[in-house]
């Protein structure tokens, strides 16, 4: 081990004994904001769809491109910002993609026609895009050991919770201010969020891990000395006092790093890039198939009166999104604990699971004319197994493999590669289901849904010997 080595691993090794102080929290929230805003983005663009029908005239081809505009532009955006992380920084690209995304919803905001929506979501579909392998990367080598699986389980977690505030934030501004104009004030509260987090994040250090593994150790101590400091305490003893400096020579230039797509395909890499991405891209069709569309299938399964006319219906629509969306709090609660007690692959299997039993259960909602009492009891429960499971099992897992299975120099590539691969399954996902429901009706979409949720998990059970430890996060 060269003397540059053996500095960085005395610097992984204080991190991972590190105790957790306000900071890590307050980074930890700085950096979750994209995966709160890509839920809070979702699910207000599924409330406002309907208003955005009543406000222009649109098919059911553009509405299917609006809903893959977000998701390609979040295919565009993993894939470059996964690479630029490892290159340049974990700090420089969360800035850079917060200020997309506020700039997007702006442009959503002030959309005088239908086209800018088109462009809106694109660009905040870049920007989401570009978070989600960052941030991953940020909050796995920011976190001490025994903390590390619960808060970047807490982080994707935070999707959900940006789901459930958007269907919150869609009933208020429709009981507050009727208007079919109300699509706007959803898109603007999106931008404020993100001028929010935008401001945290400027406050916010780089990577302690990054950092080291680019030769840069004087920066991460310091960054360890103030991690340790809480409210103006001295600094606890962490083990950075015992790390040499090293030569001004060798801090001066960051070292050269093998960062490049191709790495993920060599043999040591290969079945574990395979088990990160692919039951993401199955896991994404469904999520935003049914996330995206669940103020509309509500709608077709008769929760709004469509008498009431069209603000009143999607207010209904929107009631119903609220109430099966509060599963997903519920979900990431069980996460939380479940996910590091029985560990990430076995609560993704059982995820899938309950994700085809949801399915299958609004699958017999859909064939079924029981009457309106039974008809209404499977399809909340069918939405709730979903939504549940989703959140305890892949949604929290499959964003949490890539950053722990990876090292310094690639996990944000991996961590971007295989958002993107989610991505564009979730492009898949919200591009046919409107076409799906316009040719095959309810029953087709949620057949669809049931079959890719089995899918994820035969492609879990399968991939999942390439789980290896050795090799992860430093320790």
């Amino acid at each position: 081990m060269t003397a540059a080595s053996a500095r960085a691993a005395s610097v992984f090794s204080a991190l991972d004994e590190a105790p957790m102080t306000w900071r890590h929290y307050a980074y930890w929230l700085a950096a979750s904001g994209g995966a709160f805003l890509d839920g809070f983005s979702v699910s207000a663009l599924g409330v406002a769809l309907p208003l955005l029908k009543g406000e222009f005239t649109i098919s059911a081809l553009f509405v299917g491109l609006v809903g893959s505009a977000l998701v390609l532009g979040a295919v565009l955006g993993s894939a470059i910002g996964g690479l630029g992380a490892d290159r340049f920084g974990r700090k420089r690209i969360f800035i850079a993609d917060m200020a997309i995304i506020a700039l997007a919803c702006s442009i959503g905001a002030l959309a005088p026609n239908a086209r800018f929506i088109l462009l809106s979501q694109f660009l905040l579909g870049v920007g989401v895009g570009i978070d989600f392998p960052t941030s991953g990367a940020y909050v796995s080598e920011l976190m001490p050991r025994k903390a590390r699986n619960r808060m970047t389980v807490a982080t994707i977690s935070l999707q959900s919770v940006g789901m459930a505030a958007a269907a919150l934030a869609g009933l208020a501004i429709l009981k507050l201010r009727p208007s079919t104009e109300d699509w706007r004030l959803l898109f603007g509260a999106g931008g404020a969020i993100a001028l929010l987090f935008l401001v945290a994040r400027l406050w916010a250090p780089e990577s302690a891990r990054w950092l080291a593994a680019r030769g840069r150790i004087i920066e991460a101590t310091a960054l360890l000395k103030t991690l340790s400091i809480e409210f103006g305490e001295a600094p606890a003893k962490i083990g950075a006092e015992a790390i040499a400096p090293p030569a001004p020579s060798l801090d001066a230039a960051p070292h050269a790093t093998d960062v490049g797509y191709l790495t993920l395909f060599a043999a040591a890499n290969r079945a574990r890039t395979m088990l990160v991405s692919l039951p993401w891209m199955l896991m994404d069709v469904a999520t935003y198939g049914v996330g995206l569309f669940t103020p509309v299938i509500l709608g077709a399964m008769h929760l709004s009166d469509a008498k009431a006319g069209a603000i009143a219906a999607d207010f209904a629509d929107a009631e119903g999104s609220a109430a099966v969306d509060a599963f997903l709090i519920i979900g990431f609660a069980a996460s939380l604990w479940a996910v590091p007690r029985f560990g990430r692959i076995t609560m993704q299997v059982a995820g899938f699971s309950g994700m085809a039993l949801g399915m299958l259960l609004l699958l017999f909602a859909a064939m079924t004319d029981n009457g309106a009492k039974a008809h209404l009891a499977f399809v909340i429960a069918g939405f709730m197994l979903f939504n549940f499971a989703m959140n305890a099992g892949p949604n929290a897992t499959t964003f949490t493999l890539a950053p722990t299975l990876f090292p310094t120099a690639i996990r944000a590539s991996a961590s971007g590669f295989a958002a993107s691969c989610a991505k564009i399954g979730a492009a898949f996902g919200t591009f046919v289901v409107p076409q799906l429901q316009d040719a095959w009706g309810l029953v087709g979409v949620v057949a669809v849904m049931v079959a890719v949720s089995v899918a994820g998990l035969l492609a879990t059970a399968g991939l999942a010997h390439a789980v290896n430890e050795e090799g992860a996060l430093e320790e």
